[in-house]
């Protein structure tokens, strides 16, 4: 009788595929003929790549810590460029945005009505009333980690201040919704549900993406998305949720000069903040915030 050969996971968890992925991969292609969106394998991270993005996002989260320790009126946002890269490769890390389609920057830092992609300058000094998104991503032993933070820069108005709370409050709304197996619209629902009740707009055409063997990956995520639509989230997935919530319209302008900086059309403040998630058996684990 001729006996079955034995084949281990693809997943390179060193056990042999009928113990670890086969049932995990029926129930893909089940959802598939269902006419769910799934993601391919490419899209799964094995335990030994899951080790090193939570290196890299351990290091991502001690830049931005660096960075609130040290924040305050009266610095350049090209210091805290400074304060990224020195912290990063110090401790051997690359800054992922550093020349990334020709970014000239380590960090962006986006003030006020910039909604992302700001570009720090030595001549953009942090004044009193200010808020800030810095957001920071990191490449270690070449995997990727991306996060940001709100910064409320001394007295600032409390219709300001409203909005970077309750922009986190959103994102959150969104993190609530990661299940195993659930659509990624379900997430993209809950934020602009959330939005929505504040009196918010969010940003459409940009938005959360898949990370950690390459800096942008599949899937991304529409902060805007209506529930049950989108690629299904399972176990191994790793993506960024980041909503740009705006004080007034959704719309915005990039800025001309650069290709990069973009504002609110109608020059109202715009908050962000962004965590990256990695996809459980049973929930999430935030790698990066």
């Amino acid at each position: 009788m001729e006996v079955p050969v034995r084949r281990y996971c693809w997943c390179g968890s060193g056990k042999y595929y009928e113990n670890c992925h086969r049932d995990f991969d029926i129930r893909l292609k089940a959802f598939r003929r269902q006419g769910f969106r799934v993601p391919g394998h490419d899209l799964i991270k094995t335990p030994e790549q899951i080790e090193g993005i939570r290196r890299s996002a351990k290091l991502n989260v001690e830049v931005l810590d660096y960075v609130a320790s040290n924040i305050r009126a009266g610095i350049s946002t090209e210091e805290i460029d400074r304060w990224v890269y020195e912290y990063t490769v110090s401790h051997g890390g690359i800054p992922a945005p550093l020349h990334y389609e020709g970014f000239p920057k380590s960090v962006c830092t986006s003030r006020n009505d910039v909604v992302c992609h700001g570009i720090p300058s030595s001549k953009e000094l942090l004044l009193d009333g200010d808020i800030l998104n810095v957001d920071v991503s990191t490449v270690l032993g070449g995997y990727f980690s991306d996060s940001s933070r709100m910064f409320c820069i001394g007295n600032v108005p409390q219709a300001h201040r409203n909005l970077v709370d309750n922009a986190l409050l959103c994102l959150k709304a969104g993190l609530s919704q990661i299940k195993p197996w659930a659509p990624i619209g379900n997430v993209g629902q809950a934020i602009s549900d959330c939005a929505r009740k504040f009196g918010y707009s969010v940003v459409r055409e940009i938005g959360g993406h898949g990370i950690g063997l390459a800096f942008h990956e599949e899937p991304f995520v529409d902060h805007t998305a209506k529930a049950g639509a989108g690629m299904l989230m399972v176990p191994g997935m790793v993506f960024t949720i980041e909503p740009m919530i705006n004080l007034g319209t959704r719309r915005f302008t990039i800025d001309r000069r650069n290709g990069w900086t973009i504002r609110t059309a109608d020059g109202k403040a715009s908050a962000q903040w962004e965590y990256q998630v990695l996809v459980t058996e049973t929930g999430y684990e935030v790698l990066a915030w």
